[in-house]
């Protein structure tokens, strides 16, 4: 048998490759034509150098015939060994994408690969899809295909990368450019389809992400992406690819890793994308991609994409890039030496931008604001020595105002989160106040925060501990305590 009882979804171009194909049968049958069944002949299983030398030829003709194949014959075995040879003359060369576009108008390579993906055997759809980007990356009117909304580019592009060029203005459409739209809503369509319900478990996602990496160097792709839902999907995707799901680990190729970082990245010159993947917490996802990425070129993909959504202050993402450690990340990758200097740059950029957003986060405007508003969350200015070092002060403003509704919120909140940064930020008042101590004690702080020591929450627990450590024990003690 061979790999004719092979799982398709096993398969791989060399197994397929194997076969024996029966091509005067087709000829029988009237699906091929003595011309294509003599090209065929000729072709197959023939050595690497003789099929480089038919295609330098004639390589749109091979073409052609193996698309008349693809087009006309429905056995799955025949199907699956044409495509494995396409799979293997890109392989080998991937200009050869070329010959597609010089074929007769019979054989249309984007209405033949796209009715191959609604097959069901997974080798047919993985191998249709890879050589339908092949096809559409390499046709030669890349700018006649329509942008269903105009693209809006943000700052901070890289001056390094091609890709990201405002597209041209949009010619008059053409039956040719019309069909490339046609195709790329149905394809995009396809892939982004994938990536919600995968037919393959462990191939369906690799592959879309790939092709997709491909085709969103377009701006037109990026928009029919984003009309598909799919740039909302970057996020968990990456979330699952760096921590696993369903509670079982994983290990993801460095390659998926880095093609789905290039799709958030070229998705953030397209704004309408670039708001959708900040809805969907983008941001801590390219933030521990960054953090974990062991691969220069993935670490280069996960900043530049940080660098311009940070870029678009209408994004808003600084608070949420600093909670999720992206200064710490930058401070530690600002260590190692790079060879991409477009790393080396956006991390100088990330380094001063990061700094700018800390600052305006830990105004005590901001603080007061959030302590009136009666629910706290971590952020930098409870956590900066130096925000409480130059604030503490104010805390005496008004008869202890702010002060007061902060020991108000110990006593009242039912929140956990907002019980501990409560308790952490009465101590950070008490180490960085002179009078901090009695201050504190004088209105009844000291039993409150006793009181939080018995909060079933871990977390509120400890901050509760450490504040009651800092109201009992000296200041030299307290300074030890703090710097801990």
């Amino acid at each position: 048998m061979g790999t004719y009882g092979q799982d398709a979804s096993d398969l791989t171009t060399s197994d397929v490759l194997k076969r024996d194909v029966a091509w005067d049968t087709y000829l029988t049958a009237r699906l091929i034509s003595e011309k294509d069944l003599q090209l065929i002949r000729r072709y197959d299983k023939r050595g690497a150098d003789v099929q480089k030398e038919l295609l330098n030829e004639a390589g749109p003709s091979y073409t052609e015939a193996f698309l008349t194949v693809l087009r006309n014959v429905t056995k799955e075995d025949t199907v699956q060994y044409v495509l494995a040879l396409l799979d293997q003359l890109l392989a080998v060369d991937s200009s050869r994408a070329t010959y597609f576009h010089k074929t007769g108008s019979s054989a249309d390579p984007y209405t033949i690969l796209l009715r191959l993906l609604q097959r069901t055997d997974w080798f047919t759809q993985e191998k249709a899809a890879c050589l339908l980007t092949a096809v559409l990356v390499s046709r030669p009117d890349k700018g006649m295909a329509e942008v269903p909304q105009q693209p809006m580019l943000m700052n901070g592009s890289s001056s390094s990368s091609s890709a990201h060029h405002p597209p041209p203005p949009v010619p008059t459409p053409t039956a040719e450019s019309e069909k490339v739209q046609s195709t790329l809503v149905t394809f995009i369509d396809w892939l982004t389809s994938q990536l919600r319900r995968p037919s393959q478990p462990s191939r369906s996602v690799p592959i879309a992400v790939q092709c997709l990496a491909r085709l969103l160097r377009e701006a037109p792709a990026r928009a029919l992406f984003t009309r598909a839902s799919g740039a909302s999907l970057l996020a968990p995707l990456l979330r699952s690819a760096t921590s696993g799901s369903g509670g079982q680990p994983v290990a993801p190729s460095h390659q998926l890793l880095y093609e789905a970082g290039l799709c958030a990245w070229q998705l953030t010159f397209y704004k309408p994308a670039a708001q959708a993947m900040a809805s969907s917490r983008i941001t801590p996802a390219l933030v521990n991609l960054a953090r974990h990425a062991q691969k220069e070129k993935v670490v280069r993909v996960a900043l530049l994409g940080l660098k311009n959504l940070l870029s678009d202050a209408s994004l808003d993402i600084g608070p949420e890039a600093v909670e999720a450690g992206l200064p710490k990340v930058v401070q530690q990758r600002l260590l190692q030496s790079w060879e991409d200097e477009d790393v080396a740059a956006a991390l100088e950029w990330l380094k001063e931008k990061l700094a700018e957003d800390i600052k305006l986060l830990s105004s005590w405007d901001k603080y007061k604001k959030e302590v009136l508003s009666g629910s706290l969350e971590w952020s930098p200015m409870h956590t900066s020595d130096q925000f409480w070092l130059e604030n503490s002060p104010k805390f005496e403003e008004r008869d202890c105002q702010v002060l007061r509704v902060l020991l108000k919120l110990l006593e009242t909140s039912r929140e956990s989160r907002t019980l501990a940064v409560g308790a952490s930020d009465l101590g950070k008042f008490i180490s960085a106040h002179p009078h901090g101590r009695s201050i504190v004690t004088d209105l009844r702080g000291k039993e409150l925060a006793m009181r939080l020591m018995m909060h079933p929450d871990a977390e509120v627990q400890k901050q509760a501990l450490l504040c009651v450590q800092k109201i009992l024990l000296a200041k030299d003690k307290v300074a030890f305590l703090n710097s801990s």
